[in-house]
């Protein structure tokens, strides 16, 4: 059973920084693509950034020189780093792992993220 878990989110005032980071349960980590998306309210899920097992990263347009993507393998664990925040990036962001022989997808629980003043 794999479980991930989200945490960093918040309120940040336009311009600023946070740090989301998901912690996956179970033994597929390393054996895993993992990606974060964000859903804003009416609109889509949309892929945000990804990583792949073997590290190659890629970015929404959107978000590119602004948010960073980061895995360990040593702990389970994958960060996105973003800065220079603006209101159009406010949605709750959710952890994604897709497991590379069996193509299933698990879900974080999402965290929400508000750029507001």
């Amino acid at each position: 059973q794999v479980q991930l878990v989200e945490s960093g989110g918040g309120l940040v005032q336009p311009g600023g920084s946070l740090r989301l980071s998901c912690a996956a349960s179970g033994s597929i980590f390393s054996d895993s693509s993992m990606g974060w998306y964000r859903q804003a309210p009416g609109k889509q899920r949309e892929l945000v950034a990804r990583i792949t097992r073997g590290g190659t990263i890629s970015y929404a347009n959107s978000v590119k020189g602004r948010f960073t993507i980061s895995k360990d393998n040593a702990k389970n664990s994958v960060d996105l780093e973003m800065s220079s925040l603006k209101p159009e990036d406010t949605a709750v962001y959710y952890c994604n792992l897709v497991h590379i022989r069996t193509m299933r997808n698990y879900w974080g629980q999402g965290t929400q993220v508000t750029v507001s003043t």
